[in-house]
């Protein structure tokens, strides 16, 4: 086990959770009509995000990519087969509501998201630029991926109608800092 890892989860999990807190102070509306999912939200990014990366079949492999100092096939290998594993026990990842079918004429169908999950995997996104101290770097992320990203329409709507409500957000809050500075002068 690696001290190093532990605290990337650690920190990781924090910074989700703290993006989630952050959507419920500034973003309320998200949650008006529906107090289940804010809960239900809330003990998904406290307790469950990325429980399963505590699974030795997760944990060894991401563990020897990120922090073993090697990316030998095997260790690139097995991490591959643990990162399938990982969105496969997450359902706050996108790739988890691709469906392969065996039927060449429908081969793959993109299943709609829940809307815990959506806000979720928008958590997971955002924790990063809560680690680099950034709430904007969120946007740059999204826009440089978002075509690589397979959302149903229904999902991809709601990503950005909440990636708005976040950027409006943060603006309001940057322009209410910068006048009260003004203000002060």
């Amino acid at each position: 086990m690696s001290k190093q890892y532990d605290e990337y989860i650690k920190e990781h999990k924090n910074n989700v959770y703290k993006a989630f807190k952050w959507l419920t102070k500034n973003i309320p509306q998200l949650f008006e009509y529906d107090e289940d999912l804010r809960a239900n939200c809330e003990y998904q990014c406290l307790y469950e995000h990325d429980k399963s990366k505590n699974e030795p079949d997760e944990y060894e492999a991401y563990d020897a990519y990120f922090y073993g100092g090697n990316r030998s096939y095997d260790v690139v290998n097995n991490f591959d087969k643990a990162w399938l594993k990982h969105i496969h026990r997450n359902e706050h990842h996108w790739q988890h509501w691709i469906l392969l079918k065996d039927d060449p004429e429908e081969s793959e169908v993109i299943l709609d998201m829940p809307d815990m999950y959506i806000i979720e995997m928008i958590c997971d996104w955002w924790s990063f630029s809560f680690k680099k101290g950034n709430l904007y770097e969120i946007f740059d992320w999204y826009e440089q991926r978002k075509d690589h990203i397979k959302l149903s329409y229904r999902t991809r709507i709601k990503v950005k109608n909440i990636l708005n409500m976040i950027k409006a957000a943060l603006d309001s809050q940057y322009n209410k800092l910068t006048y009260e500075d003004n203000d002060n002068v």
